[in-house]
């Protein structure tokens, strides 16, 4: 029961934490919008929740939405078991077909067309 409690102010903490850094990074956008973009680009002054709403745009537009924390460094791991499990022989085949272009299959787009 006391690590389910634990477990619940840590999510409450996270959150709390969470909102207070969107607010800090969405008044620094906010201000540096309002300071560069009308004298540089003559656009318009921005609030708050517009500021918060470039934001959220900008992590979709640029890294989008991940299923979980980490998972872009799972093809390395991947790639590292499969790695150790070839043979010498599909080792030198997989570095040629690096040195020549060729895609998994065998062939690279540009012999083809030839």
């Amino acid at each position: 029961m006391r690590t389910k409690v634990r477990g619940i102010v840590r999510g409450l903490v996270f959150l709390l934490v969470a909102a207070l850094v969107a607010l800090l990074v969405s008044f620094v956008v906010k201000w540096l919008w309002n300071w560069l973009m009308p004298a540089l680009f003559g656009l318009h002054v921005i609030s708050f929740w517009q500021a918060l709403g470039v934001l959220v745009l900008s992590k979709i537009l640029f890294s989008g939405f991940h299923a979980r924390p980490g998972a872009s460094r799972d093809w390395r791991m991947r790639f590292i078991r499969r790695w150790d499990q070839m043979t010498p022989e599909e080792r030198e085949k997989f570095r040629a077909g690096l040195r020549t272009g060729s895609g998994p299959g065998g062939s690279s787009p540009a012999s083809t067309e030839a």
